[in-house]
């Protein structure tokens, strides 16, 4: 019997290959194009996860795969490397970073694997730090966290959750030193700071600060919205409000919406 995924899969190869020859749209198209809506792509499939929504997982993934596709069609063109070294690169860096799998390797825990990973990743590219594998463009609260996590894998790393909230506390009185001598410049350092030490707290308390930042931005739009609703209702805009009666409408909504 054949095999359904392999079928599928070269399916979506042909029509790549033929999208490329015959649609203006897909000739036109470099690494440099498909760029940004790539990281539309990914987005999308990140607010899909967020929602729980696995009919849009299931659509986005396979978005994400047309772009692999892509780029692979556009690798070969350029004769840089064919999608087959792309499918075999991965398999062969998979089976060295698993030496508990596919070798004689022990491990007894998650972070073992996690410890074994990053030192083969620097055995792999000849790499001088273990922070060259986050990428530049990340989002801040997403590097930050890449860059603990990375610290952690060589010892680099708080003992404990106590310890780190004195950092945290520490950090936000170094900011308001800066505050009270009024220097922009070190104020923004120490802000900088302060949250670095907070999405460092989030780690130790296993929550995911971008995340859990993102439902709070969700919250509020929400929120907010609501307010607009009930002002409307009242024949009025926000900007008609004072700050006291759209604070008294918040607070309502508030109610309303404890735990959404």
């Amino acid at each position: 019997m054949q095999n359904k995924t392999a079928d599928s899969f070269l399916r979506l190869v042909k029509i790549m290959d033929e999208l490329r020859e015959q649609c203006p749209w897909d000739k036109k198209q470099t690494i440099h194009t498909l760029r940004p809506l790539t990281i539309e792509e990914t987005y999308e499939l990140a607010d899909a996860i967020t929602a729980n929504d696995w009919k849009g997982i299931k659509e986005e993934l396979g978005d994400m795969m047309l772009h692999i596709l892509f780029y692979a069609k556009i690798g070969s063109e350029q004769q840089q490397f064919e999608l087959a070294d792309v499918m075999n690169g991965i398999c062969e860096k998979l089976i060295f970073r698993h030496p508990h799998i596919y070798g004689d390797v022990k491990v007894s825990s998650e972070e073992e694997v996690k410890l074994n990973w990053e030192k083969l990743k620097m055995k792999e590219g000849n790499k001088k730090s273990v922070l060259g594998g986050v990428p530049p463009s990340l989002p801040a609260v997403v590097k930050a966290t890449r860059i603990q996590e990375k610290a952690k894998q060589v010892g680099f790393e708080w003992d404990n959750k106590e310890d780190v909230w004195k950092k945290v506390e520490e950090e936000i009185g170094e900011l308001k030193e800066a505050i009270r001598q009024e220097s922009q410049e070190q104020v923004e350092e120490e802000f900088g700071d302060v949250l670095f030490s907070l999405v460092n707290y989030a780690r130790f308390l296993r929550v995911d600060a971008e995340g859990v930042l993102e439902k709070t931005n969700q919250k509020f739009i929400r929120r907010f919205k609501q307010m607009e609703a009930i002002a409307e209702t009242q024949g009025k805009q926000l900007q008609d409000l004072t700050l006291a009666e759209m604070d008294a409408i918040w607070n309502e909504v508030k109610k309303q919406t404890v735990h959404t």
